[in-house]
């Protein structure tokens, strides 16, 4: 780390101070666009809304497998926390644009005591090796891919295109299998299709009684 560096103006804060300083950093992820949605022309996120279903779609797929849905979940909700200092390179930006994730992601948690129990989540992430890494992995694809069948129901074709193109993707059998069963869900009727049918055919007012 050299005199330039700005992490080295870090260095030397008290514990809490830098565990305020993480969860600051934290919230910039709110306020980190996805960045792939320009080309795919509508649809928008952020970086926190998509680790936050991630985690979720981890947990799920952990817990179809017999995994460890924790564990999952985990390595899913850390998994872009390095883009609130990167940003989100989309497959176009990366071939041009090099970064350092996993130096940006250490500078972060550097002196919050957090340091040995969330970076091997990084790690075993990137190495894809264990049942919950490649569930994780399968969960960061089954996200976008639910955006995109949204996208698709809206009227955008490409977004099909998009979804053909994630499937290779996936690792593991149950993550294919549930993107089987997400492509052929329309993705409103988790709503449209709960209320009693009888809610819909009401009229505005107060009922009366007959």
């Amino acid at each position: 780390m050299t005199a330039c560096d700005p992490q080295v103006n870090l260095q030397g804060r008290e514990k809490l101070t830098r565990l305020a300083d993480f969860l600051f950093e934290a919230g910039m992820l709110r306020k980190t666009p996805r960045s792939g949605y320009q080309f795919l022309g509508s649809g928008s996120e952020n970086v926190a809304e998509h680790s936050f279903r991630t985690a979720i779609v981890g947990f799920v797929l952990a817990n179809e497998a017999g995994a460890d849905p924790v564990h999952t979940a985990m390595m899913c909700l850390f998994h872009d926390f390095h883009e609130a200092r990167i940003g989100d390179f989309n497959y176009v930006n990366r071939i041009y644009n090099t970064s350092d994730p996993k130096a940006a992601f250490e500078h972060a948690l550097e002196g919050t005591g957090l340091e040995s129990l969330v970076l091997p989540y990084w790690d075993e992430l990137e190495e894809a090796e264990s049942p919950e890494s490649k569930l994780a992995q399968d969960a960061d694809q089954i996200d976008l891919i639910l955006n995109l069948k949204e996208e698709f129901d809206l009227g955008n074709k490409y977004a099909g295109k998009w979804i053909q193109g994630a499937l290779p993707r996936l690792r593991t059998e149950v993550g294919r299998e549930l993107v089987q069963r997400i492509t052929e869900t329309d993705h409103t009727d988790w709503w449209y299709k709960g209320p009693d049918r009888s809610w819909w055919a009401r009229k505005n007012g107060k009922k009366k009684a007959e």
